[in-house]
């Protein structure tokens, strides 16, 4: 071989290295670690590779290459490094000449210089994921960033790449770009489109030093792009950024799963007191806690039992509670199903308003279809109570439309989103006038509507505390 042209000029002095360090490497085996052992084996294996291919002149191929000259001078910087004592000295010296005989192999290699891959960068331990379709290359990587600190899995295709990161929580992917089925270009595009992994930061490895390439695959989401062979300092700063990365998104992740909960407990703490709309305006615009209001034409429904304080009389407590619990949770379905606000519970009485905080404009017409589910409702809560021995419940609901001052009520320790105005007096006064299995709405109401009520009778009524006279309808049914 030596007395032919060769394509290489780095050859004979790196054929002259690997000579060196096999002669010697039976004697100085005994002495090493098993660990040092077995980093002798990869440089005599990577060795004899490497040989082979520089042999056939005519065939080789750059990029294998880069491949064969990575993984002999990978195995030889960490053979290095374990190397002490004057009875290794012989070993140590033959394997510097060798790693500054892969550092001198022209436009193979990186701008770097032999001794480097000494230097150690602290990292937080990680769970790396190497994929490599050569298994040299993997079992280099693997075995050095385990001296490292970090937990190393490898794969040999891209199938096997993604089946890993379908089972485990990887903090940073090293990847081959040139494999054999699925391309490194298509496993990267796959992981960065993955809503669960597309956060886990990529280094591409690769033996080409296409510029096109390189663009090609940071445009696809690659988070770095190292040449082979890799530097071992620069793969370090690499794996340490890239855990740190991952770690900073982790702890965004976990912070706003915090924040959802968060979010969930208060909508499903305090929904339980306010209307979903006032809950959300408060979760969308704190400024919405500030005390004060501002005028709304609204339509206000006020719903109770008829002779409620009766009943309580002749039962038990238990079965007061179980009774009313039963009105109050049905009601508050259909009124919440037709975008009502429940202002309050007074008692057996219920106070709902239809265009706060929100205002729609058929505010009124929801009001009166709302009033006429819950009475129709009413059969179905009577039944469940006479199957418990319960008494059934007749309601007197009153509807009244009018401007409110609408916003919240009291003070900065303990406030409320409720509603002022001389409406809402008017549609109490409507309410003490209104029968059992009455809805009662005020003419402001009826001439508020967009369709059309059925009114059974219409009535004029002198209220208590009211000078003038209003005019109110029995409403029995509603057409769009």
């Amino acid at each position: 071989m030596t007395g032919e042209a060769q394509p290489f000029p780095f050859s004979d002095v790196l054929l002259r290295a690997i000579a060196e360090v096999r002669s010697i490497a039976p004697g100085a085996e005994t002495a090493l670690t098993p660990d040092a052992r077995e980093d002798l084996t990869g440089v005599l294996n990577a060795a004899s590779a490497l040989e082979q291919d520089l042999g056939d002149a005519a065939g080789a191929d750059r990029h294998e290459l880069r491949n064969r000259l990575g993984a002999l001078r990978g195995y030889a910087e960490m053979l290095l490094e374990q190397v002490e004592g004057d009875a290794q000295a012989e070993l140590g010296d033959c394997l510097l000449r060798l790693v500054q005989a892969t550092h001198s192999a022209g436009d193979l290699t990186l701008d770097s210089q032999p001794g480097q891959g000494s230097v150690t960068i602290a990292s937080e331990p990680g769970f790396i994921l190497a994929v490599d379709d050569r298994r040299e290359n993997r079992e280099l990587v693997a075995r050095y960033l385990s001296r490292c600190g970090h937990f190393v899995v490898t794969a040999a295709d891209g199938e096997q790449a993604l089946a890993t990161l379908e089972e485990s929580d990887v903090d940073v992917v090293l990847l081959d770009l040139v494999m054999p089925g699925m391309d490194g270009r298509e496993v990267l595009a796959r992981i960065k489109a993955h809503p669960e992994w597309h956060a886990t930061p990529v280094i591409v490895i690769s033996g080409h030093q296409d510029m096109q390439r390189i663009i090609d695959c940071i445009e696809a989401g690659a988070d770095d792009y190292l040449f082979k062979p890799f530097n071992p300092v620069l793969l370090q700063a690499r794996i340490k950024a890239g855990i740190e990365r991952k770690r900073w998104h982790d702890r965004e992740d976990q912070y706003r799963q915090q924040l959802e909960r968060s979010e969930q407990f208060i909508r499903a703490t305090f929904g339980r007191y306010l209307s979903d709309e006032i809950v959300t305006d408060i979760l969308e615009r704190p400024e919405g806690l500030d005390l004060g209001g501002d005028l709304r034409e609204v339509t206000i429904l006020m719903s109770d039992i008829r002779g409620f304080t009766t009943l309580c009389e002749q039962l038990e407590p238990t079965q007061v509670v179980t009774m009313l619990n039963r009105y109050l949770g049905a009601m508050t379905d259909i009124i919440l199903a037709w975008n009502g606000t429940i202002d309050e519970f007074l008692g057996d009485a219920i106070l709902a308003v239809f265009g706060a905080p929100q205002r729609r404009d058929d505010d009124a017409d929801r009001a009166v279809q709302c009033a006429l589910a819950m009475q129709a409702a009413m059969a179905d809560v009577n039944a469940a109570n006479a199957a418990e021995g319960l008494p059934a419940l007749r309601t007197a609901i009153a509807l009244n439309t009018g401007t409110v001052i609408a916003g919240n009520i009291g003070s900065e320790r303990r406030s409320k989103y409720g509603f002022v105005g001389h409406p809402m007096n008017v549609t109490s006064r409507i309410e003490d006038a209104t029968g059992p299995e009455e809805v009662l709405a005020a003419d402001s109401t009826v001439a508020a509507l967009a369709g059309r009520a059925t009114v059974a009778e219409s009535r004029a009524l002198q209220a208590r505390g009211i000078d003038e006279a209003l005019r109110v309808h029995l409403i029995t049914g509603y057409t769009p």
